[in-house]
């Protein structure tokens, strides 16, 4: 059973690869996807051998909660969260004000020792308070042998508060020995907790804006309906196949189902349904009795009942929203390279700290102690692998969400990153690039002129020169006659196709382009299609076709405006653009600001240093700007 949980607590992407490692090493469960960026777990157990409480458990050991609640307010939960970390904030922003007032002399306190102790008492109220979470869950991380962001805060900040601690009452007889003064350094310890949880709180507003498809998505979906019979609003969730629902001008279908005329109220002829959010048909369509109607669609005009043929969990419109879910959380060869990454760099980045501290203070002597200790602490703070890990997940999101409100369905993001490297479309005809006429007269059909046979679909020359603009060649293959597929080829301006082909022939010409090295990107919306649909290194299905097309295709285009593909390339090739960007800024950051922070200018002659302070302030700016730079992606025209 593979089961969706959202997760709590995770702050980088170490903490989803100790989530994910916990889980998957739990007997019983199959497999396991952690997404930082949305904030879930994909989990494939089985129930016979592990209950989802026993997941939670092991998930809480750590330091973290998974919500099993069926019904659970994910999004009021989500905004709770959001609010708690809001305050949290604010509270350690008035902290370090204070801090820096007293540190400063802006405000007096006496004298300097009566400021130092303030300050002393202002930096513990940072760490037990706003800062508390990052010591329970560095706490129990360590009680399992892990690692993550909230490791590399707690040490940097206790280290330096314990010296200042001891520099606020024994330092000055201390250090005068060494002819030395006794520093304190309250200010960076607040300051670093601060720019921690500014940075967390930008991240998780930008976290929200990445994900607003799924909850448009949502959004279609009204809360109650209204039985035909009695009038009465009930739950969604009670609705089951074969009730009669009414539906109202300005009200939304609640759930999949037919047209019926139960009631004498129903507007006699019909009524007009927009369909717009899920098929991205402009204009209302006009529905009858026995017409199909979907979930989140709106009634336009006059008064429907509605007989339901799936229950709220079932419909076309969860469905979608599942598969985005789903898609947003699986995780592309580049993002599960970067999450190995970032699994040891935490280890890895304590063990400089410790040695960039041993070498200062070896090579300068006592007196460089507070420098050594200074240093190291930078060093925890500025590496902390958020850009890192957030650098694929996030562009994958955005894109994944804007694809859904362009009707463009994402099942495999695995197809949205190799769709930008696509070199050959394989196109399927009757029912991708054209219709077949309903009132078709098939005892005369070798008669009948091609545009009664058949209409073409919405842009389909249009979207064929754009694809051949866009550096991707165009063939069809198709089952019809040669005069047929010739005829539509040169409607559409397609130059390669070929005629009579059965679904071995299309499968063959995809292993045919495979040996070419060519990237191969297959559209069909049949059963016969099935095949090569599932070899083609993009598949792209219908949503009007078969079950079977939509289960192999990795991307499913829901409307029947074919202009929708080339958008798609587009959209796929800013994507993976952006996430080269974001990872090599995220690399580079690292490589540049480590060295800077653990003193290797000082050693160079250069009286230049970076602060913890300011080492925090760049960690969180490193976060912010991988983010900002996925969400351009939103801006991306699909006209």
């Amino acid at each position: 059973m593979k089961k969706c949980y959202p997760v709590t607590g995770m702050a980088c992407s170490a903490c989803s690869a100790h989530v994910e490692k916990t889980l998957a090493a739990l007997e019983g469960v199959d497999s396991v996807t952690v997404s930082l960026n949305t904030r879930q777990a994909w989990v494939d157990f089985r129930p016979e051998t592990i209950t989802p409480e026993a997941l939670k458990s092991a998930v809480q050991g750590i330091g973290y909660d998974l919500i099993i609640e069926d019904g659970a307010d994910v999004e009021a939960a989500d905004r709770r969260g959001y609010r708690s970390l809001l305050r949290q904030t604010v509270l350690a922003w008035c902290l370090a004000l204070l801090v820096m007032a007293f540190s400063m002399g802006w405000i007096s306190a006496g004298s300097e020792a009566a400021a130092r102790q303030t300050c002393l008492l202002l930096a513990l109220c940072a760490m037990l308070f706003p800062g508390r979470q990052f010591y329970v869950r560095a706490f129990r991380q360590l009680a399992h042998r892990t690692m993550s962001m909230d490791t590399l805060v707690a040490l940097s900040t206790l280290i330096t508060f314990l010296l200042s601690l001891f520099n606020t009452f024994w330092g000055q007889r201390f250090w005068s020995s060494y002819g030395m003064t006794a520093h304190t350094f309250f200010d960076a310890v607040v300051m670093i907790i601060t720019f921690v949880l500014t940075g967390r709180l930008l991240e998780e507003r930008a976290r929200r804006a990445t994900t607003d498809g799924i909850r448009r998505l949502i959004s279609l979906n009204p809360k109650t309906a209204r039985l035909a019979a009695s009038h009465e609003e009930v739950p969604l969730s009670s609705i089951t196949p074969g009730d009669v629902l009414e539906v109202r001008a300005g009200e939304k279908i609640p759930t999949d189902g037919t047209v019926t005329l139960a009631d004498s109220f129903m507007t006699q002829g019909g009524a007009y349904v927009d369909e717009s959010m899920m098929t991205g048909e402009p204009s209302a369509v006009l529905k009858q009795t026995g017409d199909r109607l979907m979930a989140g669609t709106m009634l336009s005009q006059g008064t429907l009942c509605v007989r339901a043929t799936a229950p709220a969990s079932d419909t076309v419109l969860a469905a979608m929203i599942h598969r985005v879910e789903e898609a947003q959380a699986v995780k592309t060869p580049a993002q599960r390279m970067a999450d190995r990454f970032a699994a040891i760099f935490v280890p890895v980045v304590t063990c400089t700290a410790l040695l960039t501290f041993l070498f200062w203070w070896i090579y300068g002597g006592a007196q460089a102690l507070p420098q050594a200790v200074m240093n190291a602490v930078s060093v925890l703070v500025i590496a902390c692998p958020c850009a890192m890990g957030l650098a694929v997940p996030t562009a994958i999101s955005v894109a994944v969400g804007k694809a859904a409100r362009h009707q463009i369905l994402v099942k495999d993001v695995t197809a949205m990153e190799r769709l930008c490297r696509v070199t050959r479309w394989i196109t399927d005809k009757t029912g991708t690039l054209t219709v077949p006429n309903k009132n078709i007269d098939f005892t005369r059909a070798s008669d009948l002129p091609f545009e009664e046979r058949e209409t073409l679909k919405p842009a389909a020359a249009e979207s064929v020169k754009a694809l051949e603009k866009e550096g991707v060649s165009v063939w069809l293959m198709s089952g019809d006659k040669e005069d047929a597929v010739a005829y539509w080829c040169r409607k559409t301006g397609i130059q390669h196709w070929q005629s009579g082909v059965t679904p071995d022939d299309k499968l063959q010409l995809v292993q045919w382009f495979h040996d070419e090295g060519a990237m191969v990107a297959m559209m069909g919306d049949g059963v016969n299609d099935a095949a090569a649909l599932a070899a083609a290194d993009v598949s792209v299905a219908m949503g009007q076709g078969t079950d079977v097309a939509m289960d192999v295709a990795g991307i499913t285009l829901m409307s029947d405006n074919l202009n929708r593909l080339p958008a798609a390339v587009r959209l796929s090739r800013k994507t993976c653009s952006v996430m080269r960007q974001n990872l090599f800024w995220a690399f580079a950051y690292n490589a540049v600001c480590i060295p800077l922070a653990s003193g290797l200018p000082r050693l160079l002659g250069q009286d230049f240093s970076i602060t913890p302070m300011w080492a925090s302030a760049l960690m969180a700016f490193s976060s912010i700007s991988v983010l900002m730079n996925s969400l351009r992606l939103k801006f991306i025209r699909f006209d």
